[in-house]
């Protein structure tokens, strides 16, 4: 299983990531596996918004068509080798994403055993499609919640899961928005997703969505705590011992990890974003961890990125950035 988790490189693919968005809510597009497969990507993260999932805000009803959707990106996944990972983005009770939940999902019975229905739900769905295709990442970044209740609703899904599908691959962001590891999910068995996103104020800055963020200084890379430093430690150290170090030790102590999102903003300078991932890319390949970067397409991604400093080559339509893909293409073993 070492072996499989280790080499997962690839994207998240948000056609199911918030309810009602034109572009955030559609059929997973069969050309999206493909383009992945051919440049040599392996992994697709799909983080669901489960309001997707159900007919009319009823928690105890699923919408078939829905759940189709799914199926097809499971099928595009095995017939281009690319593993896909089923995550609830939003879940009963619990989001990162606006409006939030009106229940808590910590505190809370009726929503905590929607959220194990669900998960019950996709692995009777789901129980003849192997590790190799598809694993269970349970819930999108975790906050506001200490170790024991979350590990507690982490364990509640998990039991109803392995009930009813022993082996099946399960995964867990870590605590505080996937930034710590939580031994208590170790010691279930349980993979755990980490983000790459820091430091913040370069990776998110003046995005929309983050308070604060339009008053973030221009990003450099290294930026200004690393070079106060005295420049005897390399940005690409620097990064590794001041965000990944606690997942350094987690591995130590058998933990299996992978990097769920990881990815820059669009107004972040395109130049700063590219060495700045490839520090991240160094320290993941020294890890040997895999990793999925938000996204694939628009503003994190490496299509249709809407950034104005970059330069696009124009792809069946699209416009890529071909020189971040080059970047990416490197670190998973592909000659550019």
């Amino acid at each position: 299983m070492n072996n499989l988790f280790s080499t997962w490189k690839g994207f998240n693919l948000l056609n199911m990531f918030y309810q009602g968005n034109k572009n955030r809510d559609s059929h997973f597009d069969e050309n999206d596996f493909k383009m992945m497969s051919e440049w040599g990507f392996n992994f697709a993260r799909l983080p669901i918004d489960y309001r997707i999932l159900i007919n009319s805000n009823d928690w105890n009803s699923m919408n078939e068509l829905a759940m189709q959707r799914i199926d097809k990106a499971i099928e595009y996944g095995k017939r281009y080798n690319i593993h896909i990972c089923l995550n609830l983005h939003r879940a009963p009770g619990y989001t990162v994403a606006s409006p939030p939940e009106p229940t808590n999902l910590w505190t809370q019975k009726e929503p905590q055993e929607a959220f194990v229905r669900m998960w019950e739900y996709f692995t009777r769905r789901y129980k003849n499609i192997p590790n190799e295709n598809l694993s269970f990442n349970f819930l999108n970044e975790p906050a506001d919640v200490d170790e024991a209740s979350y590990a507690a609703v982490i364990k509640l899904a998990a039991n109803a899961i392995r009930a009813i599908d022993p082996a099946r691959l399960l995964i867990a962001d870590g605590l505080d928005y996937g930034r710590k590891p939580s031994y208590m999910l170790k010691e279930l068995n349980i993979m755990q997703a980490t983000r790459g996103y820091e430091p913040f104020n370069l990776t998110h800055y003046k995005a929309g969505w983050v308070k604060g963020a339009e008053d973030f200084p221009v990003p450099a890379w290294p930026d200004v705590e690393e070079a106060a430093a005295g420049g005897e430690v390399t940005p690409r150290k620097w990064l590794w011992e001041k965000y990944f170090k606690p997942w350094e030790e987690f591995i130590k102590n058998g933990g299996r990890v992978i990097v769920g999102e990881w990815g820059a903003h669009n107004r972040t300078p395109h130049n700063v974003v590219l060495k700045w991932m490839e520090d991240n890319l160094q320290n993941f390949k020294e890890a040997g961890i895999g990793w999925a970067m938000w996204n694939l397409n628009d503003s994190f991604g490496i299509l249709d990125s809407g950034r104005t400093d970059a330069e696009y080559v124009d792809f069946n339509g699209r416009k890529l950035d071909l020189e971040m893909l080059n970047l990416l293409r490197r670190y998973i073993g592909k000659e550019v």
